[in-house]
């Protein structure tokens, strides 16, 4: 019978248990969470903050999932792999043995060596529940909050405890916010957003050093603040994958297959470094649907299947007071923009060469789906098929047999 190890209990490793699942259902399944949780959804930490769901209700999956699925549910730190002995090591000594091991370590928070930032009492990071849970104790009405970083995090934490507190500072060196998927008119209008509801901003600005409760800013300026969050950043998390001597670049080297390139061994989520079809070459995508394709599609390879992830694109999808975002896909300078003002918002369509192949859409969401799936899968698309995407996408655009697909039979 085999034994299957997977390292990380987030999305990336429920893919991969169902993965295997769906191909052996009688191979000894174990995994070892670094949390000391329940698989839950990360992106609903802020949500669990600003009281709109419950701890209960972030649950990835149902209580018994791991029952359902025998599985074996390990709390621990993995901290040495022996590819020799086909072994993991955690830090209570415990070693765990494999035939095939899953690596889904995710990332960590990057940050950077501020002088003085052992002189903070009250600092925080913001990717995990263990977090959140920890900021949560250290909110007060008249706190001020100082949060570094605006990007998705910098600023869904602000969203989470923006009536918790009594203000908010967010800087980034950035000339705009979400600088990683946003240009600067749609990021002007999701700043503007966050701005009305009470967020202010420092942004081309960033702290470079602490004393106590006060930030030194790269302009010279000075801000007090009761709560420090550091949110510049996030790192794949790869020592184990060094010590299994496989390929690391920025992620864990993964083919489209979520081999690395050590035998036996697979990876998959915010860890890996796989193929994104938008651009044609590998790059980490830490985003949740990737991760949970990914783990799926290692874990049928880890239990003899054969099934390939080669269209993972970019993709986003958020929303901050009421004003939601969604992102896909590349933007090339050579792609012909087009853009429409919608209610309160944008939509901006690139296509190159007959294709779509990227979007922004601020405002107005609808149809996202049917964006995202046009990107992913390349379609070609004639001058008729564009105008009409370009003022209302829908499943007409795609074949007869492609629809059939995906409603499930129906043309």
């Amino acid at each position: 019978m085999a034994e299957y190890l997977i390292i990380g209990n987030g999305t990336a490793a429920v893919g991969c248990i169902e993965g295997i699942r769906s191909t052996d259902p009688d191979g000894n399944i174990t995994v070892v969470s670094g949390e000391e949780h329940h698989v839950y959804s990360r992106p609903l930490i802020s949500y669990y903050l600003e009281g709109k769901t419950t701890l209960e209700k972030m649950r990835y999956r149902p209580e018994d999932f791991y029952e359902k699925n025998n599985v074996n549910l390990i709390y621990g730190r993995a901290v040495k792999v022996d590819t020799k002995k086909m072994s993991v090591t955690l830090e209570n000594k415990k070693r765990l043995f494999y035939d095939k091991l899953c690596l889904c370590t995710g990332s960590s928070p990057f940050v950077p060596p501020f002088e003085g930032l052992d002189t903070v009492e009250k600092k925080f990071t913001f990717m995990t529940l263990d977090d959140s849970l920890a900021l949560e104790k250290a909110l007060d009405k008249s706190a001020r909050v100082l949060i570094v970083g605006a990007g998705l995090i910098g600023l869904k934490c602000a969203e989470g405890i923006a009536e918790r507190v009594g203000s908010i500072t967010v800087c980034d060196l950035a000339d705009r916010v979400l600088s990683s998927i946003l240009d600067s008119e749609c990021a002007a209008l999701m700043q503007h957003r966050l701005e009305e509801n009470g967020i202010s901003f420092m942004l081309g600005d960033t702290a470079v050093r602490f004393e106590g409760s006060k930030a030194f800013m790269k302009s010279g300026a000075e801000v007090e603040f009761d709560i420090l969050v550091l949110a510049v950043g996030v790192r794949a998390e790869t020592e184990l994958a060094k010590q299994a001597d496989c390929k690391v670049n920025r992620g864990i080297v993964v083919g489209t297959d979520m081999r690395t390139t050590t035998p036996d061994i697979f990876a998959a989520g915010d860890c890996a470094e796989g193929f994104d079809s938008s651009i044609g070459q590998n790059r980490v995508l830490a985003i949740l649907p990737n991760a949970y394709m990914q783990g799926h599609c290692a874990g049928v390879n880890m239990a003899g299947g054969s099934e390939v992830f080669d269209n993972a694109v970019p993709m986003n999808s958020i929303g901050f007071f009421g004003l939601h975002c969604a992102t896909a896909g590349s933007y090339p300078e050579d792609a012909e923009m087009s853009q429409q003002k919608t209610e309160g918002g944008i939509k901006r369509l690139f296509i190159k060469e007959g294709r779509l192949c990227g979007y922004m859409l601020i405002g107005d969401v609808c149809r996202a789906g049917v964006y995202t799936s046009l990107v992913r899968e390349k379609t070609e698309l004639d001058e008729e098929s564009i105008a009409e995407m370009k003022k209302f996408p829908s499943l007409a655009i795609f074949s007869a047999e492609k629809r059939s697909k995906k409603l499930g039979g129906v043309v």
